[in-house]
Formats: structure tokens, sequence, C-alpha cells
């Protein structure tokens, strides 16, 4: 699959790299795996120098070796002695850098914890020492977004505050998919609704779709249930290492939200327990929910539902985790049915979701959101709201055409209107085929 969107990324990057001819550049790309922060990063420097490490987590010495022989193949000098230790190997990098300019990309950066938690320190004391005479860009890359938060937001942390460009990568847009999809000949809004819902966006996954040339629902059910597939351990791989000996908690609160108990006081009453501290460090720490409030409510509001980030992930506790059982039995063609029989339901949220990411690629509204009342009373699908232009625009999603009614949406929106006094009202109806031709 050929290299897809991302120009912002590449022109933060590429503008990084020119700045090392005065002095060394720290650059930190932070994603979910799987996302594509490794072909950002190899895809912008094809010309300059390029020295690409990978923190496997194997002793300190032996990953040191491996270093050597890219450093020794990619800028064709010759080091002589044995290296053990990252602080020499960084020493000698920076002193080389002072003579010829070249970018140095450490993928899976957080895994020095798990090599020698010092090399941080070591790279603060050296890069504080050297950066104004170097001629380095310096780029870190992670994809355990707790611990890269930790080691480049944390004050206490010595790379506290030494990055001089961030990147916290996402997934495709939805233009971007609609763009792959049409390069493989099989667009359609229903097809495009499908991937958005399976894949979120995320690249690894609609490289392997599009692999497989799987681009239906039915196909791609059939990659992902399967015994020899990628995707039914795609959420433990992910996860477990961010959770650590909890992780059962956690999954459980995630199994929840994905099957549509999104309140705090829902998943409590199955949980017999107070989960607080687990959503603030789901949402706060490492970025997998989000808390949802309609978009007239107060920030102390507590009046909230909560959402999973990822699709995928989404999709993973809703159909992989939930019925474990059955991928254990490998009794896929059951799962398989099970998937079909509940999809068009469970796609329809994803619905409001990809009308709420084509509104937000408009740049039109100052808030997009949700809105409904005390009980879950008087729901509204998607709100965008435009201040400066005095703008209201409300919106009804449903799968089926048949299912939408202007005097429905109006009646139920009487309350949200008083609170918009002066602005222009504009009601739409959206289903599946409006999504080529609405905004």
């Amino acid at each position: 699959m050929k290299f897809y969107n991302r120009e912002n990324e590449l022109a933060i990057l590429q503008r990084a790299d020119l700045l090392k001819s005065k002095q060394g550049v720290m650059s930190v790309v932070i994603g979910a795996r799987r996302v594509g922060k490794t072909a950002l990063v190899l895809h912008t420097f094809t010309k300059d120098p390029l020295l690409y490490f990978f923190v496997s987590r194997k002793n300190e010495a032996l990953l040191c070796e491996e270093f050597v022989q890219e450093i020794q193949s990619k800028l064709h000098v010759e080091i002589f002695g044995k290296i053990e230790k990252f602080e020499e190997l960084f020493a000698y990098l920076l002193k080389l850098s002072q003579e010829r300019a070249f970018t140095l990309i450490i993928d899976e950066f957080q895994d020095f914890y798990k090599v020698n938690e010092s090399i941080f320190s070591t790279i603060q004391k050296l890069w504080d020492k050297s950066r104004l005479k170097v001629k380095m860009h310096f780029i870190a890359c992670g994809s355990i977004y707790s611990l890269m938060k930790q080691i480049y937001e944390d004050s206490k942390e010595p790379l506290f505050g030494r990055a001089d460009f961030k990147i916290d990568l996402k997934p495709f847009k939805v233009s971007t998919i609609k763009a792959i999809l049409n390069d493989y000949n099989c667009y359609n809004p229903q097809n495009l609704l499908d991937f958005y819902t399976i894949t979120g966006g995320v690249a690894k996954y609609i490289e392997l779709f599009v692999l497989y040339e799987s681009f239906s629902l039915n196909k791609m059910i059939k990659e992902i249930f399967n015994p020899y597939s990628l995707f039914l351990e795609e959420g433990k791989n992910r996860l477990i290492e961010e959770f650590g000996k909890d992780y059962t908690n956690y999954f459980s609160i995630l199994s929840l939200i994905a099957s549509s108990k999104t309140s705090r006081k829902e998943m409590e009453s199955i949980l017999e327990k107070n989960i607080s501290g687990y959503l603030h460090r789901l949402e706060s720490d490492y970025n997998i929910i989000k808390s949802i409030k309609p978009i007239d409510a107060k920030l102390n509001s507590k009046v909230q539902k909560y959402e999973i980030v990822d699709n995928f992930l989404s999709f993973w506790f809703r159909f992989v985790y939930k019925y474990s059982s059955l991928v254990e039995a490998e009794a896929f063609d059951k799962l398989k049915e099970i998937v079909l029989r509940d999809f068009s339901t469970y796609k329809g949220k994803y619905l409001e979701k990809l009308f709420i990411e084509l509104l937000k690629e408009q740049g039109k509204f100052t808030n997009i959101g949700n809105y409904w009342e005390r009980g879950n009373k008087n729901e509204i699908d998607i709100v965008a709201v435009d201040e400066i232009e005095k703008k209201l625009l409300i919106c009804e999603v449903k799968l089926s055409k048949k299912r939408l009614s202007q005097e429905q949406l109006i009646q139920k929106s009487v309350n949200l209107v008083k609170k918009y006094k002066g602005y222009e009202i504009e009601y739409k109806l959206l289903c599946v085929e409006d999504i080529d031709r609405v905004f």
C-alpha cells in the first residue's frame, strides 16, 4: 500500500530536520501501536544519512552491538573496540555529529526502561552538554502512551522539556480512508462505514485488509475470525503491557463500554466496585477512553458518558474479548454469525462518529458534540455550533432513512434551541447514503 496523507506531520519533521544545521534538535513521535509512526519517520528521511535504532528488550551490551552495526553500515565509519554501554555510544554519536549532520531515530524509546532506566538521565546529561554544538536530529518514537507521556511531560523526569517538536500521531481521517477505497475501486458509502467502524483509520489494519483484498464487511469478518488471524490477540498485545497485572479490571470496564454500558453508574452496578480511579487513568494516563458530556454542559458537570477512542479496540472488546470462550473453542463460524447478526446495530453509533469526523474536517464549527438531558431524555446525535457566525446545526443520524423524522428532531431540540437565542438553526436528517452529499 502506498504512503497516504500525513502532510502536516511530514512538514513538522522536515522543518525540524532543516534546523539541525544550526544545532541539535529533538523530536518526539507518540502514537498507539499500528498507527504508522515508523512508516512516517522512515518515509520522511530518504536522502540524508539516517540511523534507525529499535529498542528491543535485551541486554544493554547486545543492544549496543546492534546499534554499532547500524552506525558502521549507514555512516560508513569504523568503530574499534567493544561498546557495551549506551552512554558511550550516544557520546560517540554526539561527537561525530559535530562534524557531519545526520538523523537518529530511536523506535520504542520507552523500552529503555526495560534495558537500563538510567539511559534517560544519560541522554539528558549528554544532550544538554552538546546540543548547541551538534548537527543531529534526534527522534524518539514510542507506542506506550503512558510511558512516553511520563518521559517527556513529567517534571520529575530527566527529559522533561527537552523536546523541540512533538507529534501525537492519530489514525487516518475519514477522507483518507475514502481515498484508499477509491484507489482500489471498492468505494461506496456502506463500505466506508464498515471500514471506518472496524479499523478506525489505523494504518496497519487498513494495510492488512488491502493486502488481503478484504474490502467488504463479510471479507473483513472472515479475516478477523479464523484460527490464524493476527487480529484475535490484538487487544491483549496492545494493552496488557500498558495496564500491567491489573489488566483484568481495565478489560472489564472496556468490555462494558464497548457493549454500550457507557455511564459510570451502569458500570459500577455491574462490577460492584468503585471505578473512578480506573476511568481517570484510562482517560488521562492511557488515552484509551474519553468522557463525553452534553454540548451545553458545564465543565464540572457529572452528566457524562464514556467511549473508547480507538474503533478497533471497541470492536475487539465487543466481539472478541466478550466471546473469548468461542475463540478458545475455535467456534469461528458461530462467532461470525453473531458478529454479522449484531453488527448492523453496533455500527449505528459509528455512523454518528463518522459524520462528526467529517464535520471536524470542514473546520466550520467551533464546537461539535452530542446532546441529551437528564435520564438520557431528548438525545440528539450531533449538535454543531458556530459561535462566530451564530449558527446551530442539529442532526439526527440513523442507518435507515425510513427511521428519520424531522418533526421528532425539532421536538427533542426545544430546550437546546432556547439556549442559543439569535442563532440561525438548521436541522438535518442523515443516513448512510448522505455521506457523500451532505457536507
